[in-house]
């Protein structure tokens, strides 16, 4: 029996909560929305978790079962816990896939994992959003077409201070002329990064089916392999003789 890929969605939940216009997009919450997509998918396992749960929804049990992490967050950054921060950093480098989708690019863990990340140019205008595909043979646009068309988005914008993707496979063009890397992967130890970049709050983006395959295409790529070299890191005794014997971490001898 194939495992399936163990997915957690987590959200602050916030705006679905205290704002009207918002709750009346996702009354459940944008969390419940991606999940309800990606349970349907017979090879995987979906719970969901937000900033208002104990722990985060972040316990020890639910990190370490967790295969593929999607994070949704824009105003309550600062809210969750570096405890919590530091596990998951952790578990992603030691193979865990990472979805970060819009605003959830200022959250600490994308910043921890990729370094010092600037900022960019943003605009709330209800404007068109276009969705180019770069690598049309990628497994994360597998079943899109040339395109994807967005009638209202928020607008973010170049130059993003960000360090150099392992692969840009989408790029955004807005109807007030700008254009932004929209979907960026990264290499972090074992782990697996996806950065997609539509899904304000205000827009029901999540409703759009491209947009879910592309989230459900990008949980699969971004899910541990079957099997991997172990990392190893300290202090470690020597493979070969040094000086015709093998040593010890210390540079002792082993006999």
């Amino acid at each position: 029996m194939v495992k399936k890929i163990q997915v957690t969605v987590w959200n602050e939940f916030w705006h679905e909560q205290y704002q009207d216009n918002i709750k009346e997009v996702y009354p459940d919450g944008i969390h419940r929305v991606i999940a309800g997509h990606l349970e349907m998918q017979p090879d995987m396992e979906v719970r969901t978790a937000t900033l208002y749960d104990a722990e985060c929804g972040l316990s020890d049990e639910i990190i370490e079962q967790t295969d593929v992490l999607i994070w949704w967050s824009h105003m309550k950054h600062d809210e969750v816990p570096d405890e919590w921060v530091d596990k998951l950093y952790k578990r992603a480098i030691a193979g865990m896939g990472t979805i970060f989708l819009h605003s959830s690019s200022g959250s600490k863990l994308f910043k921890r994992l990729l370094g010092a990340v600037g900022g960019h140019k943003w605009r709330e205008a209800h404007e068109k959003e276009r969705l180019w595909v770069l690598k049309p043979g990628h497994p994360i646009v597998d079943g899109i077409g040339e395109c994807v068309e967005l009638q209202e988005e928020e607008m973010y914008g170049e130059y993003w201070d960000i360090p150099e993707p392992d692969e840009l496979v989408l790029a955004s063009w807005f109807e007030g002329g700008e254009i932004a890397r929209s979907g960026i992967t990264y290499t972090r130890g074992k782990g697996r990064l996806f950065y997609f970049r539509p899904g304000h709050e205000e827009y029901p983006t999540y409703y759009n089916a491209n947009v879910m395959r592309i989230i459900e295409n990008g949980t699969r790529w971004a899910a541990p392999l079957a099997s991997s070299p172990t990392i190893t890191s300290g202090n470690v005794n020597s493979i070969e003789p040094i000086a015709g014997f093998l040593r010890d971490g210390r540079g002792n001898r082993i006999d």
